[in-house]
């Protein structure tokens, strides 16, 4: 289980070590309490990753692992 608050302010980074940013927010399925996306404020230019008003759209399934960093499948982040 993964609790959204210890995901504030992590730095996230691909699975080759690119940092992409850090967590910014994220958003939930109120009725199921499933993370959807994570939001990320951005510090490197990652083409495969949808960008709305300057944030990073991230969807959740894209996470490989969660420790001291966030860490991104790339492979999983088309949508």
């Amino acid at each position: 289980m993964i609790l959204a608050k210890s995901l504030s302010k992590k730095v996230v980074l691909l699975s080759d070590g690119t940092v992409v940013g850090t967590v910014y927010n994220i958003t939930v399925d109120l009725r199921t309490g499933s993370l959807i996306d994570l939001l990320v404020k951005p510090q490197t230019e990652i083409p495969e990753i949808v960008k709305e008003d300057g944030i990073y759209v991230i969807p959740f399934e894209s996470v490989k692992s969660v420790s001291d960093y966030v860490v991104l499948d790339r492979r999983k982040l088309r949508r």
